[in-house]
């Protein structure tokens, strides 16, 4: 089981969400966001915020750092790591089983992924077996389109889209290319812009914590 922080808005949580985060980052990145969301008072929601492992990054010349997976090629779309994904995606899923075995519903847990995890929370939630309440993908793209189940319990689940109109780590056109691909698809999705780079403002987390409050 992947080491995580843990946050809860409210004694006996009946939601949960995932939270992913980006590559050289760790769990507490996202962790102090939460009062940013603005949820609705009675909102009683687990947030686990896990750690990747650790690994060398070949476009980092081999530098070892927290990771999903490793980027051998600039443009992040080509050769994605695959073998990577898939592992950590299934030890993203056993931190989604392990909700699930505490009492939360499949369908009232949410993932979220910044950058890196936002492909992570893509991949292992539209594969999961189990319907999910959705799916937000923040500064981040869609490398593994080609191994979506089309027919997944998860297949046209809901999506959120979030991106930086002048993000230099993730062009916008990666981000807008997944948009468009669900949106094809028949997912319900959304799609957000913000004037700033690869980051996150508070426009976006109230768009978000609106979004996670429809999902709910």
């Amino acid at each position: 089981m992947l080491d995580s922080i843990i946050r809860e808005t409210a004694e006996k949580p009946n939601a949960a969400i995932i939270w992913l985060h980006g590559l050289g980052a760790d769990g507490y990145d996202f962790a102090d966001v939460i009062p940013e969301l603005d949820l609705p008072q009675k909102s009683a929601v687990r947030f686990i915020f896990p750690h990747a492992p650790i690994m060398p990054i070949t476009v980092n010349g081999g530098y070892e750092m927290r990771a999903w997976y490793d980027i051998s090629d600039l443009h992040l779309d080509r050769n994605p790591d695959i073998k990577n994904i898939e592992g950590n995606s299934k030890s993203v899923a056993e931190l989604v089983d392990a909700e699930i075995e505490k009492g939360i519903s499949s369908e009232r847990i949410l993932l979220i992924g910044f950058s890196q995890g936002g492909v992570m929370a893509l991949h292992t939630a539209i594969h999961y077996p189990k319907k999910l309440a959705g799916i937000a993908s923040l500064s981040s793209y869609f490398p593994t389109a080609d191994t979506m189940p089309k027919d997944g319990i998860n297949a046209k689940i809901p999506i959120f889209f979030g991106h930086g109109n002048h993000d230099n780590v993730v062009p916008p056109a990666l981000g807008e290319k997944a948009f468009e691909f669900f949106k094809a698809n028949g997912n319900p999705v959304e799609r957000h812009t913000y004037p700033m780079m690869h980051s996150v403002c508070i426009e976006e987390l109230v768009a978000l914590g609106k979004w996670i409050a429809n999902a709910f």
